[in-house]
């Protein structure tokens, strides 16, 4: 009889992170183990850290295990042992993704389906399956037309229109200018990336499994999350990573478009606990939920922020170029959040950039800056202009 195939009371006690090393799922890990969870983490370390996650080592409630999750051997003797999952193993990379795609879809989207075969072929005990999904599977954000008295959901912007400078979006029906929004998650799923399409693959395999098996399933949409043990060498994910990356070598932070463009930055800590209750409670089961905190935030800002605190008198560098499949503006609509979850983000943004630029100061000989040789990567492949 399959396990999977069963109606199982919600009580956890052993833990299942995937990806645990990395820079989200070690503050989970933190969280779990805070919380007298007993934890399991697999990772292949290729972006994970061991360091990430040594205060822990010696615990009798922590395992560590050195593994990919496409080994289905290995998995399944590690996922048939616990209660619940926390499946975060991905590569991370927007453009990257966009010329290593049988990497990031074999990574992602098979790594995903083995995990699930074992869920639905093997005997386990799991009751409870948190999948990381990403804001990324939005594209663009929501918006209003109040000349049309409608909300709008516009594809990317034609080259033609970036070529002149024209960043913001028009309205397609009459032209006016476009008023962002929250993004809620019912807006239409628009990948504009094989990273963001392969997050989509997870998130609505690993709904549509769990609500056919009877294995309750949460995915948590993350949008731009930042904190310490962010990696500061690699320059194709993490925005706060990147210009800090650029501050600590005395380069300028660079800034595509005008800057103007806005995200939504959440804590790794608020993601930690956002996870904890997708845990406990059964609210958002089958169901997809925004992790953010709804306060918009200009990438040209943030970098003025950014470099504040680092204590470093430099200007950010607009440069008035742009990357194919960016989008303009997206931040969470939480509304979802706060009542399927009765969860509230608690760091205040300052006070957090305060504590990544602290880590950071203090970690800065791992703040190697390859930025401009990943721009280089990326317009040699026409995917920068």
């Amino acid at each position: 009889m399959k396990r999977g195939l069963l109606k199982l009371p919600h009580a956890y006690s052993k833990i299942l992170v995937t990806g645990g090393a990395g820079f989200i799922g070690s503050h989970i890990v933190d969280k779990l183990l805070t919380d007298g969870f007993e934890v399991t983490v697999i990772d292949n370390l290729q972006t994970g850290r061991l360091e990430n996650l040594a205060h822990h080592q010696g615990r009798e409630d922590f395992y560590f295990i050195k593994g990919d999750i496409r080994n289905y051997e290995q998995l399944r003797r590690i996922a048939t042992e616990v209660d619940a999952i926390i499946h975060l193993a991905a590569l991370v990379g927007v453009g990257q993704s966009m010329y290593e795609i049988e990497r990031y879809i074999d990574a992602n989207t098979k790594g995903t389906a083995s995990l699930l075969d074992i869920l639905v072929n093997e005997e386990h005990d799991v009751k409870k399956l948190i999948v990381a999904s990403s804001m990324s599977i939005y594209g663009e954000g929501k918006y209003h037309c109040d000349e049309c008295a409608a909300d709008v959901y516009p594809g990317l912007r034609n080259e033609e229109q970036l070529r002149k400078e024209q960043w913001d979006h028009v309205c397609p029906t009459c032209g006016s200018s476009l008023a962002p929004l929250p993004t809620d998650e019912d807006k239409p799923l628009t990948p504009t990336s094989i990273y963001a399409l392969s997050k989509r693959h997870q998130e609505e395999m690993c709904l549509l499994t769990g609500k056919t098996y009877g294995v309750p399933t949460v995915a948590l949409r993350y949008f731009n999350v930042y904190g310490p043990r962010q990696s500061l060498s690699n320059p194709y994910t993490g925005v706060c990573a990147i210009f800090s990356s650029r501050i600590l070598n005395n380069n300028p932070p660079y800034v595509f478009e005008d800057g103007k463009q806005t995200r939504d930055l959440i804590h790794a800590k608020d993601v930690a606990k956002a996870n904890l209750r997708a845990l406990e409670c059964s609210g958002a089961d089958y169901m997809a939920v925004n992790v953010g905190t709804g306060k918009p935030i200009s990438i040209r800002k943030l970098a003025e922020i950014l470099m504040e605190l680092y204590g470093i008198k430099l200007q950010p560098y607009i440069s008035s170029r742009y990357r194919k499949g960016d989008i303009r503006h997206c931040y969470a609509d939480t509304q979802r959040m706060h009542k399927l979850l009765n969860f509230k983000p608690t760091t205040n943004l300052r006070d957090g950039l305060t504590e990544l630029t602290e880590w950071a100061k203090a970690n800065r000989w791992g703040a190697i800056d390859l930025f401009d040789k990943a721009l280089d990567e990326l317009t040699s492949r026409q995917l920068a202009t």
